[in-house]
């Protein structure tokens, strides 16, 4: 075939401008698709450090927000087990008062080993696989004992106690970094010598049977100890709840503030639909256009002329 070279210099523009708008066809479907500007930081051109600065701190927010997750979920398992500490404390004192109301010990010491026990497992409870109260001590027990023979069988209270003395701590914003943990020790160290002293006073005064006077005054005297040694779980619990009601508001923050930075990103981000279809139908017309022009182009030659 013959082609004059004003021919083909319209068939190469024609050959540009088909592989433009197959260019902008699918920028257009990329948009559509993705429904973002662009797929990478170059596509947003002059705006993309900007754009990089916007999505770190984003990341940095929702790495807080992960952080205050965590650490909600084990305040709220403390809570549980602080409580759980608390009512073993409370039913203690209320099994020996209704024995010296009722002079009677029968049953006492059955009952009170129940709620050792209670205050046992409360201590030495665990969140995701992780004793709460061990401090750095994690993957063992912090209390050792198991019944109140064996606490008596302990030469000090401390010494059935295994955690470490490192509390936890979790860093839940930019410039908040918080004390979460508690140590079993300091929780049930008090609670643990009254049941030492009972247990303790049962192996040379059986308590059982018809109350007398010296047994009498021994229990009395335990019930003003429960009581402090309650309310001073009670505080610790106080001081868990404020600790979460703490990290709530922060969270709550946190989102306000995730939320407010979505929506920034999403402004400079996010694809207005309606143009990108309308880019995509003008790019296709573009398309048939220059593929016909191409395909008038080669046919057109000298010998269209001679014949």
């Amino acid at each position: 075939m013959t082609t004059r070279v004003s021919t083909a210099g319209n068939y190469q523009s024609a050959l540009l401008n088909l592989m433009t708008a197959q260019n902008r066809s699918l920028d257009a479907a990329n948009r559509i698709s993705t429904e973002k500007v662009a797929t990478d930081l170059a596509g947003y051109g002059r705006g993309s450090e900007t754009l990089a600065a916007m999505r770190g701190s984003q990341a940095r927010i929702q790495g807080f927000i992960d952080t205050g997750d965590t650490v909600a979920a084990r305040l709220s398992a403390q809570d549980l087990a602080l409580t759980r500490v608390a009512d073993g404390a409370g039913d203690t004192r209320q099994a020996i008062a209704d024995a010296l109301a009722a002079g009677s010990l029968d049953g006492l010491m059955l009952e009170l080993q129940g709620q050792f026990q209670i205050v046992q497992n409360g201590l030495n409870a665990q969140h995701q696989g992780r004793y709460l109260f061990g401090g750095g001590n994690v993957d063992n027990p912090p209390v050792t004992v198991a019944t109140m023979a064996e606490l008596n069988a302990a030469s000090t209270v401390a010494g059935v106690f295994v955690n470490d003395q490192l509390k936890q701590t979790s860093r839940i914003d930019e410039g908040q970094t918080v004390q979460t943990g508690f140590l079993a020790s300091d929780i049930g160290a008090d609670l643990f010598s009254i049941f030492k002293d009972i247990q303790a006073y049962n192996a040379t005064t059986p308590i059982t049977g018809k109350i007398d006077d010296a047994t009498r005054d021994f229990l009395t005297a335990q019930l003003t100890k429960l009581d402090a040694a309650r309310n001073h779980v009670t505080d610790v619990a106080a001081q868990n709840g404020s600790l979460q009601n703490r990290v709530d508001s922060t969270l709550t923050s946190l989102d306000q503030q995730k939320t407010q930075l979505d929506e920034l990103i999403g402004k400079r981000t996010d694809v207005d639909m309606a143009q990108a279809v309308t880019d995509l139908q003008l790019s296709q017309v573009a398309i048939q256009a220059s593929a016909q022009v191409i395909s008038q182009l080669r046919d057109v030659s000298l010998l269209n002329f001679l014949s």
